[in-house]
């Protein structure tokens, strides 16, 4: 009798695990829309590349509100999107579970994680450092704040190593004041399951808006692709394989401001399915191109309600009891590069806390205007990045 009670508890406390996982999930992908939306309204983002890894903010401000409490917590949960019903302890099993998934996997270009820089004379509560270590797979580290030039080094060189190389200069002006620095980086590296041919590669414009094109190298490829037109937003999205369970969605809308407000979460589940993606031949055109952005997200947060976190309201009392803390900078960086064999994309986020038969005619889809980009993962639908190529050139 007592076997089988035990055995019943352990069912019912996967089924808790995973229903919270499955919610911090959901709460992950309506996030990057919210942030998406946010970045594309402020006016340092008119009439520029929008590109980011809403999976690495999350990550690093759920990593946060490991010590955070009071009102502090409940504004990075409700700013995060999580509902009441979790608890911390369930989002930190779930970004166990999603980062576990990720670096457990086959990929072998692909890496996530996080990690803390803490300065020598600073002491954090032993269990916030446990939580993250468990939870967020963060390593670890010693430095000496007061020599901002060189933690800002030792800060950069980990980013740069963990990213290939994509990301070098996370931290460009550190607060000398800085008592302990929380970092997540993200690099994934795919091989198209059907690459192009570079010998088809031809120089062609990208119509930027009405009156300005840029030339391109635009790459070509005749196959089966599953494209699929959304009337409700206006927008051809065609989705590319990688070799593995990732996959890119390309979405060239006909009006952009009535895909950016309308897409969500659901839309990505649809277009990552075969129900209503059905492979036809087509004659693709994709620019090939290199781009990189850097955002100071402080004021985009104020704006999605994660205030206190920023001045002197700010609880973190998780991570010291004995010293008043801060967030001084959230900044985030990222780059895609996309070409014949595939694309790389990567990014970081640091929160520094301071004091044929019969030939019939092909149809041609040719992206030579701006258009939307996620990499998702195919399973879970989790979405890597996400953003908006205005001008390849940039």
């Amino acid at each position: 009798m007592m076997m089988r009670a035990a055995v019943g508890l352990w069912v019912l406390s996967v089924v808790i695990c995973a229903n919270s996982v499955s919610l911090v999930n959901e709460a992950n992908k309506e996030f990057s829309f919210r942030l998406y939306r946010k970045l594309a309204a402020h006016a340092d983002s008119q009439g520029k590349n929008i590109f980011f890894s809403p999976f690495s903010v999350s990550t690093a401000l759920a990593a946060l509100s490991v010590g955070a409490q009071g009102q502090t917590h409940r504004q990075l949960f409700s700013g995060l999107g999580f509902k009441s019903s979790l608890t911390q302890t369930d989002v930190d099993q779930a970004f166990q579970t999603f980062l576990q998934m990720a670096n457990n996997s086959s990929q072998e270009d692909a890496s996530e994680g996080t990690a803390v820089f803490v300065d020598n004379r600073f002491k954090p509560k032993p269990k916030f450092l446990q939580t993250l270590k468990r939870s967020y797979f963060a390593d670890g580290f010693n430095v000496d704040f007061s020599q901002a030039t060189e933690s800002a080094d030792t800060i950069n060189n980990y980013v740069t190593e963990k990213t290939n190389g994509k990301i070098d200069q996370l931290v460009e002006n550190l607060d000398p004041n800085t008592v302990m620095y929380l970092i997540s980086y993200i690099y994934y590296k795919g091989k198209w399951a059907t690459p192009f041919d570079p010998e088809l590669t031809e120089q062609d414009d990208f119509n930027v808006d009405k009156n300005t094109k840029v030339p391109v190298f635009m790459m070509n490829l005749e196959d089966h692709f599953y494209i699929y037109y959304d009337d409700k937003l206006k927008t051809t999205v065609l989705r590319l394989s990688f070799t593995s369970s990732y996959s890119m969605l390309l979405m060239l809308p006909d009006v952009m401001v009535t895909l950016e407000n309308g897409i969500c979460p659901n839309h990505v589940t649809e277009w990552l399915t075969t129900t209503i993606m059905k492979p036809r031949r087509y004659n693709v055109y994709i620019p090939k191109f290199s781009i990189k952005t850097s955002y100071n997200l402080n004021d985009v947060l104020s704006e999605m309600g994660m205030t206190d976190m920023f001045g002197v309201r700010a609880n973190l009392r998780g991570i010291s009891a004995k010293k008043r803390l801060a967030v001084s900078d959230v900044v985030h960086k990222a780059t895609l590069d996309v070409d014949e064999t595939g694309a790389k994309a990567a990014a970081a986020t640091g929160i520094g806390i301071g004091l044929t038969a019969i030939r019939f005619p092909v149809p041609v889809l040719k992206f030579n205007r701006p258009f939307m980009v996620i990499i998702a993962e195919s399973n879970t639908e989790k979405i890597l990045f996400l953003g908006k190529i205005i001008n390849p050139n940039i």
